[in-house]
């Protein structure tokens, strides 16, 4: 009789809504289609193989947890350098302990369930002999080679209700308010929330704002009458000014910043032209917690089963992904090679555009 199939689970980076639901679709799929199969669930991301910390993981435990947040094995952030290693504070190669972790519990295969950087920092255990498959989850949907990522809709649909509930309040005091929203370097959420609650005015990484086109185009809603605007701002959003700097120039400005992010400096530079000062509210991880949609735990379901299957037929160094409303399996060096940006023709820019929306360019 063949010895068990061994899998290992981690979810690593940021947590997210989804994280659970694709943890189940991953066990459930292996236990009903495999007589011999142990699963360990890694604690707390890489943390988990470094140290050799892990639950062993029964039918049982993957019952009842698709309506969860977060994720039940815990996550973390882990140091890696671009291309090279995984490391400690101190700098020091990690991969030797991961290794050792995985060849002690006999694994098979590695499930990394993460965002952009873990993609790129599971190819480094693909290319140190083991074998990977990866899901790929993230609010900010930047990972190349999926339509959409794992909770991304739930994030979309939080901040479209957060923008909703400022909408009254703006209206009622004629305010200017300027909303926060994540999406790191990408302006996928950003440009989705603002086109669903209606927002005013959208400043996304990809099109840099000047900040003269965004009060001209507050100003020419005042003398229409809309005594109020709604700015979602992206994260990540730059100036025309700031964008010819260089990624260390850009960082140098930031640490020297009085403001906490740039929704502040988006509305002190607006409160010098306009003379009156916008609110700013940020949802910040709000927009990461609670439940998952459902369209996200469908996802992350159709997600995890795809990764056993791959499993299965031991096809490993694949990320699972979704392309034409299909699931495929997308190479992980592929996957891990680049950042799925927001394309300025896309056509949901042109959609802001046809209703009204502007982007401060």
């Amino acid at each position: 009789m063949r010895r068990n199939v061994n899998v290992g689970i981690i979810t690593s980076g940021g947590d997210c809504q989804g994280l659970n639901a694709a943890i189940r679709g991953v066990g459930k799929a292996l236990f009903k289609y495999l007589d011999n199969v142990e699963i360990y669930g890694m604690y707390d991301g890489y943390r988990g193989l470094i140290e050799c910390d892990y639950k062993f993981m029964e039918a049982k435990d993957f019952s009842g947890i698709i309506t969860q947040g977060g994720t039940i094995l815990g996550t973390s952030r882990q140091k890696y350098i671009p291309g090279k290693a995984i490391v400690d504070e101190n700098g020091n190669d990690l991969m030797p302990q991961m290794l050792n972790t995985y060849n002690r519990l006999n694994l098979d295969c590695l499930v990394v369930i993460g965002g952009n950087g873990t993609q790129k920092s599971a190819k480094l255990l693909m290319d140190a002999g083991m074998n990977v498959v990866t899901l790929p989850k993230t609010i900010d949907n930047d990972i190349w080679g999926t339509d959409t990522t794992f909770g991304y809709q739930s994030a979309v649909d939080i901040a479209t209700n957060f923008i909703d509930y400022i909408h009254t309040t703006a209206f009622s005091h004629s305010r200017v308010f300027v909303i926060e929203l994540m999406g790191r370097d990408a302006g996928w959420l950003t440009l989705s929330a603002g086109i669903a609650s209606g927002a005013d005015c959208i400043l996304i990484p990809e099109i840099p704002y000047d900040i003269n086109k965004v009060a001209e185009g507050i100003m020419q809603r005042r003398k229409k009458g809309r005594l109020y605007s709604i700015i979602a701002v992206a994260e990540g959003a730059v100036s025309k000014d700031d964008v010819v700097l260089s990624e260390d120039e850009r960082r140098a400005i930031k640490d020297r910043m009085e403001q906490p992010s740039v929704a502040y400096k988006v509305a002190n530079q607006l409160k010098d032209i306009l003379g009156t000062m916008p609110h700013v509210a940020v949802p910040g991880h709000y927009q990461r917690g609670g439940p998952p949609c459902p369209l996200d735990r469908v996802l992350a379901t159709r997600f995890g089963t795809a990764a056993a299957h791959l499993i299965m037929d031991k096809k490993y160094g694949y990320m699972v992904g979704m392309q034409n409303n299909e699931i495929v399996p997308v190479p992980l060096s592929e996957a891990a090679s680049r950042t799925k940006f927001l394309p300025k023709d896309h056509p949901l820019i042109q959609t802001a555009r046809d209703t009204g929306i502007f982007f401060g360019d």
